[in-house]
């Protein structure tokens, strides 16, 4: 079982980032965080790193029930989509599958709001086709 989805993109690395966005807002996400590895990698390294932005997308509806179900999957949450420059001037997109990530965790209640999710990215990840 993979632990994420993706689809490389025709568009900038700009482009890609507000398309995702809006995306995932009318899936019910927003981002609660967003780390520029680019950024971080020189700053904190001096090291020169391709355009990578990890977003931590959260649907707190779906949120609030994963973690009345199981107090500590916090630690497993956002859900971080990310967006990084690849070869040909293109973009590619990834989202984790949270089935994959939460199938560590014993307990029953969170399969079905895992495929709630999951869904949801995907559908995401599907519409990024129209850039």
């Amino acid at each position: 079982m993979s632990y994420y989805f993706s689809k490389v993109l025709d568009a900038s690395f700009d482009e890609a980032i507000d398309k995702v966005t809006k995306e995932l807002k009318a899936e019910g996400f927003g981002i609660l965080t967003e780390i520029d590895v680019k950024e971080t990698f020189k700053k904190k390294l001096d090291v020169d790193f391709r355009k990578y932005k990890i977003l931590g997308a959260c649907n707190p509806q779906m949120a609030h029930q994963a973690i009345s179900a199981e107090s500590k999957i916090g630690t497993m949450l956002p859900c971080n989509v990310i967006v990084q420059e690849i070869e040909g001037g293109k973009t590619e997109v990834s989202a984790v599958d949270p089935v994959a990530s939460m199938s560590a965790v014993e307990n029953d209640k969170l399969g079905g709001i895992a495929q709630d999710v999951r869904a949801k990215l995907q559908t995401v990840i599907e519409r990024l086709s129209t850039i």
